[in-house]
């Protein structure tokens, strides 16, 4: 089987096994989705992580009021009302007002952090080291799990506005925010490997070769944008190794330089014609007035 390392830019995203035969928008398609549903998985890991710390979101016609603001207007919070984390709710004042500040009490909140880190480790860039595989399947695991720990510790479901569910059914609207800009359309991607673009109609092995046993780089991107960097040739590692060789050697031809010094030849015992002088009393002869 081939194995893939994915990148995005210069960062890395996750390890992808397929075949040399693989046709090229089969691969794209599902290295689309797995990257996408990483994303994902992120986003509602991040939401999760403010709903174990100041409850449900608030109604969006109530977010960022003040209390005094909230009582003027006669505003209501009915959805929180209704939906109470199980075991009882601490109140943890948000500070932004974006949620309800009745949290989960500590062993629930507990339970959703650790949940949390399960799902983040599934889907690391860590496992590229690790030499684990990302699938869709994996992706699909991790937000099973999320969405089963949000169901334990709200049983009573989360309000229709709320980030983690609307992820969870596929109605979230990332326009305008940032998370837009880093999802990518699967019909506007694009796969690079070796500085070129591989292209939907061929297979795996037009680019890559016969060997089943392969392991590339192959870089996802948007349509558009041109070739991405080359890899560079030596890792940064690889390169911090040979400039500390080079240093080393630098340091040993400066102290060679210092030891084969030749200031020793304007030593008397270095010249080669002090005896012939001795021997024709040319030693210690002076040169000037008496």
């Amino acid at each position: 089987m081939v194995k893939i390392h994915l990148k995005k830019g210069d960062e890395s995203q996750f390890l992808y096994e397929t075949t040399v035969t693989a046709p090229v928008e089969e691969f794209l398609h599902d290295a689309v989705v797995i990257y996408n549903g990483r994303l994902k998985v992120d986003r509602i890991c991040a939401e999760m992580e403010e709903l174990a710390k100041h409850g449900v979101t608030l109604p969006p016609n109530m977010q960022g009021l003040t209390e005094e603001q909230i009582e003027e207007l006669k505003l209501r919070d009915e959805w929180g009302e209704k939906c109470q984390p199980s075991g009882g709710c601490v109140t943890n004042k948000d500070t932004i007002g974006r949620r309800n500040g009745q949290a989960p009490n500590e062993k629930m909140a507990e339970m959703l952090r650790k949940t949390i880190k399960e799902a983040k480790d599934m889907i690391s860039k860590a496992n590229v080291d690790n030499n684990k595989f990302v699938t869709q399947a994996t992706v699909k695991e991790a937000l099973d799990i999320l969405r089963g720990a949000t169901m334990i510790v709200y049983p009573m479901g989360l309000p229709p506005h709320e980030p983690i569910k609307l992820e969870c059914d596929n109605e979230e609207d990332l326009s305008g925010t940032q998370a837009s800009l880093e999802v990518i359309d699967p019909n506007a991607a694009a796969v690079w490997f070796s500085g070129k673009e591989m292209m939907p109609g061929k297979k795996l092995c037009d680019y890559i070769g016969k060997n089943e046993k392969t392991k590339i780089v192959a870089k996802l991107q948007k349509k558009g944008l041109g070739a991405p960097s080359r890899e560079p040739v030596v890792s940064q590692d690889q390169q911090k190794e040979m400039m500390a060789y080079y240093y080393k050697k630098q340091e040993e031809m400066k102290k060679l330089e210092v030891e084969t010094d030749d200031s020793y030849l304007d030593r008397p015992w270095a010249d080669g014609q002090q005896l012939k002088r001795q021997f024709q009393g040319l030693n210690n002869i002076k040169w000037g007035p008496r």
